[in-house]
């Protein structure tokens, strides 16, 4: 991809004036920097929370090493200990996907968020299979079956069943699942327990209804602070949105607009932080689905052209974390037990040189003493991508 320096200018399509172009490397360190990745920081868990807006989450154990790869001497306990007080949540949200939020951004983000949720379900082969059935004399049937006690899919479909005999079980729980605020409570997602994905409303698991809508503006500023600089593109791959153009235009005064190589406009806070490109960046290892991956429409300041195609292994099933050199995916990996021995296997896409796997060991050895402290042992492999 070709370069120019990051204080460049070109005309923008349409010859609306000259804009400052951001590098591909730009780009990069200003999301690492906001994504908090450049260094450590010693945020509380639920300041971090809500500053990333919320994590991604079908990993159950995905957000803790991804507060741990971010903040300075993070334990699980902080995050346990927010979920079994309730002040965070696994709900879904975001693309409709189960995110880690605090309370309070749960409470107001799922009202604004709503028809992401409902414009997923009504594509999806559950929503097929109930036509004729009346969605609201489902949906408050499920609603109150869940708020009575706290149940998952398998046991949620059936009791639907009972009163839409002629309907399919496992798609009647999903219209719930996706149509009502819900909760997915613990043990699942606390480190260190295991737990079926169960289920119980938003309204009986907190004591509180939802906030009214907020503005959509709002939103796209948290976004900005901490994914910026970004297109409305971007916007509308991250949160699911639509009409975002629209809300963008509004905010215009209050935003800077730059160009990225290509001559796409990025928008961005003023004097949000846009770090020199040479700011050295150490080797990171995210979690499963972590949202750095995935909150672009174009994923090129993080994911190299040759490694745009890798899979991200979307699923509830993956198991794979990506790990970060000099700012960019260039590897995965996953940690393996085998008797008392915890081990790390890294892939790297292709050789890296000896200064980065260093490194990358060094970060890996933290990893291992952060995600395996009951075993005995513990060993680094770096694997061959051939």
């Amino acid at each position: 991809m070709p370069t120019r320096p990051p204080s460049e200018t070109i005309t923008p399509p349409g010859g609306s004036g000259p804009s400052e172009v951001l590098s591909r490397r730009a780009l990069n360190r200003a999301t690492l920097e906001r994504q908090l990745l450049l260094r450590r920081t010693k945020l509380p868990a639920a300041d971090a929370i809500e500053h990333l807006v919320g994590m991604q989450a079908q990993a159950p154990n995905a957000p803790y090493v991804g507060l741990w790869t971010r903040l300075d001497r993070f334990h699980p306990d902080q995050l346990a200990q927010l979920l079994t007080e309730r002040r965070a949540v696994r709900t879904p949200l975001l693309r409709a996907t189960i995110h880690l939020v605090t309370t309070r951004d749960c409470l107001a983000l799922r009202p604004l968020l709503q028809p992401v949720l409902e414009r997923s379900f009504s594509a999806s082969p559950f929503a097929r299979n109930l036509t004729g059935v009346d969605t609201q004399a489902l949906l408050a049937a499920g609603q109150a079956l869940l708020a009575q006690q706290p149940r998952t899919r398998a046991a949620l479909g059936p009791l639907l069943g009972a009163r839409w005999p002629d309907h399919d079980p496992a798609s009647l729980a999903y219209a719930i699942t996706y149509l009502v605020p819900l909760i997915q409570v613990p043990p699942r997602g606390i480190w260190g327990a295991s737990g079926q994905a169960t289920w119980t409303t938003t309204q009986a698991w907190l004591s509180r209804d939802l906030e009214p809508t907020p503005p959509p503006h709002e939103l796209v500023m948290r976004y900005l602070a901490a994914f910026g600089p970004a297109t409305v593109n971007d916007l509308r791959t991250w949160s699911g949105l639509t009409r975002l153009r629209e809300v963008a235009e509004r905010l215009r005064p209050r935003l800077r607009s730059f160009r990225d190589e290509h001559g796409n406009e990025l928008l961005d806070l003023p004097d949000a932080p846009r770090p020199d490109p040479d700011t050295p960046a150490p080797p990171r290892f995210l979690p499963e689905y972590d949202n750095v991956l995935l909150s672009h429409a174009d994923r090129s300041r993080i994911i190299s052209d040759d490694h745009r195609r890798v899979p991200l292994f979307a699923g509830n099933g993956g198991v794979l974390g990506t790990v970060l050199v000099d700012g960019f995916l260039r590897g995965t990996w996953r940690i393996t037990r085998h008797q008392a021995t915890a081990t790390l296997r890294i892939k790297p896409f292709e050789p890296l040189p000896t200064p980065d796997r260093t490194t990358l060991a060094e970060e890996g050895a933290r990893l291992l003493s952060f995600a395996a402290t009951d075993a005995d042992t513990h060993d680094i492999q770096l694997v061959s991508s051939g």
